[in-house]
């Protein structure tokens, strides 16, 4: 199939690293992979921080644009197959796809879509509106996590919905062998504001309670708060901590094949595909049992996940797998196994092909 494929969060074009637009470059090569011509039909971003004013006019008027545009070229050579929306939610509606898979008659397809009732007391109920509009026009709205699929049929029983794993592209993991080194612990994930400074608050927090081991942290990332994530460690032995700032994909990766463990408590994350890339690398997780983390991580078997806020209990883990070397090591083994055998990027190539052929004869 030909299809049209948009992000209206954020680009797989856009120039800043982040777990959205590695999962959406994700997508894009997986359905290459299935033999679809995959093209990025639009670099416009819809992302709003308040649910009405200039701003949001701006959108609709850039909107209404660029819809004109792509009608233009489609009438010209024709049109796609299919629309592809990569993670539309209520402050990243999808202002394009839906009016033009009606006005052309093709199936409109969503991925990582979420909806959030609580969003319609602060503001955004009339966005949220249209949201709920949108998904349930659509011919399937993949799913990522069960969090997410629960909560499209709440809004919509009636709603179309599929499951896909989260995946990685194993390539750079399938040729290199472990080789962990005692004590050395890797993270790795952006510092911003948010969940993000959260969790590296609760990580700091449990590294100062640690007894007294032989251990080291990798931090691999960068961002606007590092200096404030620094802060946050102060009072952690500094000898202990490596700050790597931003690393090329093929770098991290080789820290995290002399890594033992990898720490990261995972506040707000949608799934994480650091989690991932860990795991493929036999890194065994310790994270909090707390949003969409269980989708990746399988507690007592390729990780352990501590109650989310029990700063205690996280930090009891990191010794406990520390000094067991033969529970480290199993744990490493399945993780491994976990993430090349059922989370690869093969095995989501065929499972999203099966998916988008059935829609394919469901236009709107």
């Amino acid at each position: 199939m030909k299809i049209a494929f948009y992000c209206p969060m954020k680009s797989p074009n856009h120039p800043v690293p982040s777990g959205d637009r590695l999962m959406a470059r994700l997508l894009m090569q997986a359905m290459r992979l299935a033999g679809h011509e995959v093209e990025v039909v639009s670099e416009l971003r819809s992302f709003l921080r308040q649910p009405d004013g200039e701003e949001a006019d701006m959108l609709a008027r850039d909107a209404e644009q660029e819809r004109q545009r792509i009608s233009i070229l489609w009438e010209s050579n024709g049109a796609p197959d299919l629309w592809f929306c990569y993670h539309p939610y209520y402050k990243a509606l999808d202002c394009l796809g839906p009016e033009l898979s009606r006005s052309f008659a093709i199936p409109y397809v969503t991925a990582e879509a979420s909806y959030s009732p609580k969003r319609n007391a602060t503001g955004w109920a009339e966005v949220q509106a249209k949201l709920l509009e949108d998904l349930s026009l659509a011919a399937v709205n993949i799913c990522f996590t069960h969090r997410d699929r629960d909560g499209l049929l709440k809004a919509n029983p009636a709603m179309r919905t599929q499951m896909l794993p989260p995946f990685l592209d194993t390539s750079l993991f399938n040729a290199q062998t472990p080789a962990p080194q005692a004590g050395r612990m890797a993270t790795v994930a952006m510092m911003r504001a948010g969940d993000k400074l959260s969790s590296y608050e609760a990580l700091a927090a449990a590294l100062t309670r640690l007894p007294n081991l032989d251990w080291r942290l990798d931090i691999i990332g960068d961002g606007p708060e590092r200096e404030g994530v620094q802060q946050l460690f102060q009072d952690v032995e500094q000898h202990r901590l490596v700050w790597h700032g931003e690393k090329t994909p093929q770098q991290i990766a080789e820290i995290l094949f002399r890594a033992s463990l990898y720490l990261w408590p995972g506040h707000g994350e949608a799934y994480g595909l650091a989690y991932l890339e860990a795991q493929a690398a036999g890194l065994p997780v310790i994270a909090e049992h707390i949003a969409g983390v269980p989708e990746v991580v399988i507690d007592g078997k390729t990780g352990i996940l501590t109650e989310p806020g029990d700063t205690q209990s996280y930090a009891d883990a990191i010794p406990d797998l520390l000094t067991d070397r033969e529970k480290r090591q199993a744990m490493a083994d399945n993780a491994r196994a976990f993430v090349i055998e059922e989370r690869s990027l093969h095995k989501a190539a065929s499972t999203l092909d099966r998916i988008l052929q059935d829609a394919r004869g469901s236009a709107p």
